[in-house]
């Protein structure tokens, strides 16, 4: 391939391969752990949001929910001045209240889930094409190791053949000579 055309196919490719082509010409890695990365650049509120959205979609929440709202109950439906008589209206609005603010949270959490999954598979990819662009060298190079020498040793035996046809031509001329003379 000329170094022009060479040349034309790096700009076709897009600014991620052509840093991945950059780090192979430069013998450097591409992988990196991208979580850490990732909790690095994360803000206290979105700390704060991905474990309320983790404590909140765990079997100790539920457990810790159920109990607290039987204990509610119960406190309210024996007590002689119940804070919210059946049928538990402020429980209600507790309830309604939790899940307003609870949702939106975890759907943050989850917005910053595919966030992470798309910088991992981005970075999968760059791994990826790193890997295929070696692979592809080192069959390069095991093609020329392996054509190298036969091409030499193709070149080496044509030699000895021509050598041995000069050898067999002076044999003749020479046994053609005692024979006639």
């Amino acid at each position: 391939m000329e170094p022009h055309e060479l040349r034309d196919q790096i700009q076709k490719l897009g600014e991620r391969e052509r840093r991945v082509f950059a780090s192979l010409l430069r013998r450097q890695t591409v992988a990196k752990d991208v979580n850490k990365e990732f909790v690095e650049k994360l803000t206290l509120g979105q700390r704060v949001a991905d474990r309320v959205a983790s404590f909140g979609g765990s079997w100790p929440f539920i457990f810790l929910f159920l109990t607290g709202m039987l204990v509610w109950m119960l406190i309210n439906k024996g007590s002689a001045q119940p804070f919210d008589p059946y049928p538990f209206i402020l429980l209600n609005l507790v309830l309604s209240c939790l899940a307003a603010l609870q949702a939106p949270v975890i759907m943050m959490s989850q917005n910053r889930q595919t966030m992470k999954d798309r910088l991992e598979a981005r970075h999968d990819y760059e791994v990826n094409l790193k890997a295929e662009m070696e692979v592809m060298g080192l069959h390069t190079k095991l093609d020329q190791l392996r054509d190298g020498p036969w091409s030499e040793l193709l070149a080496r035996q044509q030699r000895q053949v021509e050598l041995l046809e000069e050898i067999h031509a002076l044999m003749s001329r020479d046994s053609d000579g005692r024979n006639g003379g």
